[in-house]
C-alpha cells in the first residue's frame, strides 16, 4: 500500500510561507502519534479526519487504523467518498453502522446532542480498538474547534479520547496547507458536518427531515455550490453559502429551480442567509458557555 507523500519544500510560492511553525508544528504530530505506538482514528473523509488518518498512516503504518461510522445523520455520498479516500491513500479501513435515533436522548435534540452521539460513537470506537489491540482513539479536533459550542467534546474527555491535531497546535488553515503538500484530495474540501447540525436546538430529529436536509443539499451542490448549509426551521429551509455564491443563486432561473425543488421536498419557504454561512452558526447563541 501506498503512503501519503512527504511534505514538500517550503521555498517557492503557494506553499503556505505566511504559516510560520507549521513544520514544527507537523513535527509535533508526528511525535505525539509515535508516542502512542498505535491508534484508531475516527475517519469521517473531511479535511481533519483525513489528514490525522494519513499522518497516522505514515507514523504508525498498519497500526493505525480509520474508521468511519455510517448511519441517517451522514449522507451515503460522504460514507462513499470515504471509503474512496481511504483506499487512494492506502489506509487501513474500516465502516460501521451507527444509529443514533434509537437514542431518545439525540432524538430530542437539547444542547446536549452532539454529546449524545458522541459518546455512543466513541464508546463502539473503544471497542473496536481493544479488539485491534490498539493504544488509543482519537478524533480530528483541531485548534480552532475551542472557539465553537462542541459537547462532543466532553464527551470525548470524558472516554479518554486523543486529539492529536489540537495537541500540536495546529489550525484549519495549517492543516489544509499541510494536506496539500502531501497531495491529499481533501486540502480543499468544504467543510462539513453531520446533518443533525442543520437541526435548531429543541426541534425533535427524525429519519424525514434528514433524508429532506440531505436531498436539498445535493441538490444545491449540483448547481456547483461548494461550502454550503440548508438549516431546518421547518417549514423554512434557511440556505447559508459563502457570500461569493450569492449571484448564483440569485440568478432569477436557478433560484427558481431552488425554490421548485426545495418546496417539493416538503419546504414552504426557501430563504438565504445574507450573513453567508459560517460554523455552527446554530450554535452561536451558546459560545463561550
Amino acid at each position: 500500500m501506498t503512503r501519503p507523500k512527504a511534505a514538500a519544500s517550503t521555498h517557492g510560492s503557494g506553499d503556505g510561507g505566511d504559516l510560520p511553525g507549521i513544520e514544527r508544528k507537523q513535527a509535533r504530530l508526528e511525535q505525539i502519534l509515535r508516542d502512542l505506538g498505535s491508534l484508531l482514528v475516527a475517519y469521517s473523509g473531511g479535511v481533519d479526519s483525513t489528514f490525522l488518518a494519513a499522518a497516522a498512516h505514515r507514523v504508525l503504518g498498519e497500526r493505525a487504523l480509520a474508521v468511519t461510522a455510517a448511519s441517517p445523520t451522514y449522507p451515503s455520498s460522504e460514507v462513499e467518498e470515504a471509503r474512496e479516500t481511504a483506499h487512494r491513500l492506502g489506509l487501513r479501513h474500516m465502516v460501521i453502522e451507527t444509529d443514533e435515533l434509537e437514542n431518545p436522548e439525540f432524538v430530542r435534540n437539547d444542547r446536549s446532542r452532539c454529546y449524545y452521539c458522541k459518546g455512543e460513537l466513541f464508546a463502539k470506537l473503544w471497542e473496536i480498538a481493544r479488539q485491534e489491540k490498539l493504544a488509543a482513539v482519537a478524533d480530528g479536533s483541531n485548534a480552532d474547534d475551542t472557539g465553537d459550542y462542541r459537547p462532543g467534546r466532553q464527551a470525548g474527555k470524558e472516554l479518554g479520547v486523543r486529539s492529536p491535531l489540537l495537541e500540536a497546535g495546529l489550525a484549519k488553515a495549517e492543516i489544509r496547507e499541510l494536506s496539500r503538500r502531501w497531495d491529499l484530495p481533501t486540502w480543499k474540501k468544504p467543510s462539513f458536518a453531520c446533518l443533525s447540525s442543520r437541526f435548531p436546538y429543541g426541534t425533535s430529529i427524525t429519519l424525514d427531515a434528514l433524508e429532506r436536509i440531505e436531498r436539498a443539499e445535493e441538490y444545491l451542490k449540483s448547481l456547483g455550490l461548494g461550502q454550503l448549509r440548508v438549516r431546518h426551521h421547518d417549514p423554512i429551509a434557511r440556505i447559508e453559502v459563502d457570500p461569493d455564491s450569492f449571484p448564483l443563486l440569485l440568478n432569477p432561473q436557478v433560484r427558481d429551480g431552488i425554490v421548485q425543488h426545495l418546496r417539493e421536498l416538503g419546504y414552504h419557504y426557501v430563504t438565504l442567509d445574507l450573513e453567508g454561512y459560517r460554523t455552527g452558526s446554530l450554535n452561536e447563541p451558546y459560545q463561550g458557555r
